[in-house]
């Protein structure tokens, strides 16, 4: 059976939320919110357009994504495949949500907000990483912000080593594209050379 109506959906979840999944959220970056961004290295970026919804992750050094004032975040858009997905996104609609991640705790923490995409000079030069800056940055006006609490960190066992899986196991970048590409791209020479490549590419 699928659900139709909000009504529907409300009699499967009732009764109403806790206090506690309310009275969290704000509309601003609190102290105690503020040391969470801080103490996260990574961040999945979520967008969306007219060809539908990105997810993009994020990462850097703990607390790259840095707390303008209590209502505007920025984040440094780093080195990547040059798909920019989530800022062709952000040009045609400022819609955008950020989940972080802290290693280690299974708080996660939510923020929701209008992104724009900013090439000001002095503010790429004040996240210049070895003499790197990222072309653009992106600056979120926060309309909503709250943690999530660690049900799904738990359940999950994200940060249990003892259940990671081990490399082997999975398919390679350089399998997957060689499949894709009826093996044009990709191979044991692309996996071979990507920690060369990374090396030199990572800002």
């Amino acid at each position: 059976m699928t659900i139709a109506t909000i009504a529907e959906l409300e009699a499967l979840y009732g009764p109403t939320p806790a206090v506690a999944a309310t009275v969290k959220v704000t509309d601003r970056i609190t102290p105690h919110y503020r040391r969470l961004i801080a103490a996260s290295p990574f961040v999945a970026l979520a967008t969306i357009g007219p060809e539908g919804i990105d997810c993009s992750p994020r990462g850097d050094a703990p607390g790259f994504v840095r707390v303008a004032d209590e209502r505007t975040l920025v984040l440094p858009d780093r080195r990547g495949n040059n798909r920019i997905d989530s800022l062709r996104n952000i040009v045609r609609d400022p819609r955008a949500a950020l989940l972080f991640l802290i290693p280690g705790s299974g708080t996660t923490f939510r923020v929701n907000g209008r992104a724009a995409v900013s090439a000001e000079p002095g503010l790429l030069a004040s996240f210049a990483v070895e003499g790197h800056r990222p072309r653009t940055a992106i600056v979120l006006a926060v309309e909503e912000a709250y943690f999530q609490c660690a049900r799904a960190v738990v359940r999950s066992g994200l940060w249990d080593a003892g259940r990671h899986v081990a490399p082997r196991d999975l398919p390679s970048p350089g399998e997957i594209l060689a499949a894709l590409s009826d093996e044009a791209v990709g191979g044991r020479a692309y996996d071979e050379a990507w920690p060369e490549r990374a090396k030199a590419t990572l800002w």
